[in-house]
C-alpha cells in the first residue's frame, strides 16, 4: 500500500506538472511588457508536445498502476476474481494486479467468534434465553469453494449461525430444565458436537468448539427452583439428624446388650466357678469318706470326676453336708426363735441372706416344729 501510495503521487504531479507546463507554453500570454506578442518558436512548441505527453502519461500511470497493487495481511486470504470469475488466490503479502480486469475479494481466515442470543425450549416445556459462542476457522484451501458458494464472509456467518442454533435447540429439548442446571458442561459437549456433525465439509470451514455462556430461565420457574433447593436442603437436614438420633440409639441398645452380655457372662463364669468349687468339695468329702473316686480326662483338657457311691446313704450325706456347709456360709449369726407353750416347741430358723458379707441379714422361712 505504501507503494501505491508513492507512485500514485509521482504520476498525478508528473500530470499536473505537464499540464501546468502545456499550459504555459501554448495558452498563457502575458498582459504587458516585450512578451506581450507571444511567438511560438519551434523549441518551445518542441517542449509544449513534451509536457502534453508527461501530463497525459502521468495521468494514465495514476490511473492504472497505483491502483494495481494490492496488499494482504496476516491472517488474511484473498481471492482474485477475472472479470468475476474466481481464478486464484492470494496470501499475505502484496501483489500487482490490474485493477480493471482483477478484483480482489478478502475473507479473514482467523478464528471467528460468532456470539449468538435467542430461545430454546426444554422437554418439560420451559422457556430458556441462550447465549452462545461458537468458534470456526474457515478452510483457506477452499476458499475459493467459499467465494462461489457464499460470495461473502457475512452470509456465510448467517449460514453458520442458523445451523448452530438449530443443533442446539435439538439437543436442549432432549434434556428437562432441572437436567439442563445440573448437567451444563455435558451439554455444551454435546452441543458442539451436534454442530460439528451438522457443519460437514460442504461449509468448508472447522468448528472448533461451542460455549453456552449463559441459560436463563424464566423468573417463576428460577424461584420454584430456589424453593425446591431449600425444600430438599431442609429434607437433607431431617434425615442426617434423624440418622445421627438413629445411630445414637443404636450405639445406646449396642452398649446395654453388651453391658448385658457382660453381666451374663459374668453370671455364668460365676455359675460355673461355684459348681467347680462344689464338685470339688463333693470329690474331697467323698475321699474323706473312703468313697472312690476316679478322674475323668475330657477331650477339650478338661477333667471330670466319677465317684462310685455303693449306696444312696453317702451321697445324700455329701449332698446335706454341703448344703450344711454353704447356710453356715451365708448365715448372719442370728439364733434361732424358740416359741413354747407347755405342749411342743417351734424353731424358726433364720433364712440365710446372699447379704451376708454386708451385715444385712434377712429372718424367716423354714419353720421346723416338735410336739414335747
Amino acid at each position: 500500500m505504501t507503494i501505491a501510495i508513492i507512485l500514485g503521487v509521482v504520476f498525478m504531479a508528473m500530470a499536473i506538472g505537464g499540464g501546468v507546463a502545456a499550459w504555459f507554453i501554448f495558452v498563457h500570454k502575458p498582459k504587458s511588457g516585450r512578451d506581450s506578442v507571444r511567438t511560438l518558436t519551434r523549441e518551445k512548441f518542441i517542449n509544449g508536445v513534451l509536457s502534453i505527453v508527461a501530463s497525459v502519461l502521468g495521468f494514465l500511470l495514476f490511473l492504472f498502476i497505483p491502483f494495481s497493487f494490492h496488499t494482504i495481511d496476516a491472517g488474511e486470504v484473498a481471492v482474485v476474481k477475472h472479470l468475476g470469475e474466481a481464478r486464484g488466490v492470494r496470501t499475505a503479502g502484496t501483489y500487482f494486479d490490474f485493477w480493471m480486469t482483477e478484483q480482489y475479494a478478502v475473507y479473514d481466515a482467523k478464528v471467528q467468534d460468532l456470539s449468538i442470543v435467542t430461545q430454546a425450549y426444554s422437554n418439560d416445556a420451559q422457556t430458556m434465553d441462550i447465549e452462545m459462542t461458537v468458534q470456526y476457522q474457515i478452510d483457506s484451501s477452499k476458499i475459493i469453494e467459499i467465494a462461489n458458494t457464499y460470495g461473502s464472509l457475512d452470509i456465510l456467518n448467517n449460514r453458520i449461525t442458523s445451523v448452530a442454533v438449530d443443533a442446539m435447540k435439538t439437543v436442549m429439548s432432549e434434556s428437562t430444565a432441572d437436567e439442563i442446571i445440573q448437567g451444563r458442561a455435558e451439554l455444551s459437549k454435546d452441543v458442539t458436537e451436534s454442530i460439528m456433525a451438522k457443519i460437514d465439509d460442504s461449509y468448508y470451514v472447522n468448528v472448533r468448539t461451542a460455549v453456552l455462556t449463559d441459560i436463563g430461565f424464566t423468573d417463576a420457574y428460577e424461584a420454584a427452583v430456589e424453593a425446591q433447593m431449600i425444600a430438599e436442603r431442609e429434607k437433607e437436614a431431617a434425615i442426617t439428624k434423624a440418622e445421627q438420633e438413629l445411630e445414637v440409639a443404636k450405639r445406646t441398645a449396642q452398649a446395654r446388650l453388651e453391658e448385658a452380655q457382660g453381666e451374663a457372662n459374668a453370671q455364668k463364669a460365676l455359675a460355673e466357678a461355684e459348681a467347680y468349687s462344689a464338685s470339688v468339695k463333693i470329690m474331697q468329702l467323698a475321699r474323706t469318706l473312703g468313697y472312690e473316686v476316679v478322674e475323668v480326662p475330657g477331650e477339650d483338657g478338661s477333667v471330670s470326676y466319677d465317684i462310685t457311691w455303693g449306696d444312696d446313704l453317702g451321697k445324700e450325706v455329701v449332698l446335706d453336708y454341703l448344703k450344711y456347709m454353704e447356710y453356715l456360709s451365708k448365715w448372719n449369726g442370728e439364733l434361732p426363735d424358740v416359741v413354747g407353750d407347755g405342749t411342743g416347741i417351734m424353731i424358726t430358723i433364720p433364712a440365710p441372706s446372699d447379704d451376708a458379707q454386708t451385715g444385712e441379714g434377712q429372718t424367716g422361712g423354714t419353720q421346723t416344729s416338735e410336739q414335747a
